[in-house]
């Protein structure tokens, strides 16, 4: 099966599958993901994370507890194609940032390594250029809401807002703080408020 066939199927997943989960689990057991760029996303299963934050275990894991909570808000988006796969492909950048450091498994600057990996995973699938540059910059950018939260001195907000919808980024990020694993209510209640803070300050500073 040609590589753009597959593209075409697993847009169709995302795009219509209330969980893709499952049927991108069937498609990595049939072999389809067994072949460039899509091996890429099969080896994510290979690569931990930190159990501190990511109690759900490898990367493949989580994007894929990620898809699901995606496929949930989809309706939400301004793109839904272009949403569902920033979703699918959002740690990407983890497959070349992952280290053990300290005894503790880290994932630096994935964001910014998963936007050409994102990029070039796409462009070998697709020639639509626009939808491959609003998935990578997606992808860029995605972390964004967590270092408003954190107060870190990677949000840039000015950069991020000349590339993309916050309000994307935004539910992207919703997404992502959901699959990490079982949130109780709390859990989720308070994410939610976080997103909410970072929305108010991107729409302030777009006035």
């Amino acid at each position: 099966m040609k590589s753009n066939e597959i593209f075409n199927e697993v847009n169709e997943i995302l795009l219509k599958s209330m969980k893709p989960s499952e049927d991108i689990k069937r498609l990595i057991k049939e072999g389809k993901f067994d072949k460039k760029p899509f091996n890429d996303i099969k080896s994510l299963g290979l690569i931990d994370q930190n159990p501190k934050f990511h109690p759900e275990g490898s990367v493949l894991n989580h994007i894929l507890l990620v898809v699901d909570m995606a496929s949930e808000v989809k309706e939400l988006s301004r793109n839904k194609k272009v949403f569902m796969w920033s979703a699918l492909l959002h740690d990407i950048g983890k497959l070349t940032t992952t280290k053990i450091r300290k005894g503790r498994i880290t994932s630096y600057n994935h964001d910014v390594e998963g936007e050409k990996i994102g990029l070039n995973f796409l462009k070998s699938l697709t020639e639509d250029q626009e939808f491959n540059e609003k998935v990578s910059k997606l992808i860029r950018w995605h972390m964004q809401p967590l270092f408003f939260d954190k107060n870190l001195p990677f949000f840039e907000p000015q950069n991020m807002l000349n590339d993309v919808e916050y309000k994307e980024v935004a539910l992207l990020s919703f997404c992502d703080r959901l699959g990490r694993g079982k949130l109780n209510e709390q859990g989720i209640e308070k994410e939610k408020q976080n997103i909410e803070k970072f929305e108010e300050y991107c729409k302030q500073e777009m006035e």
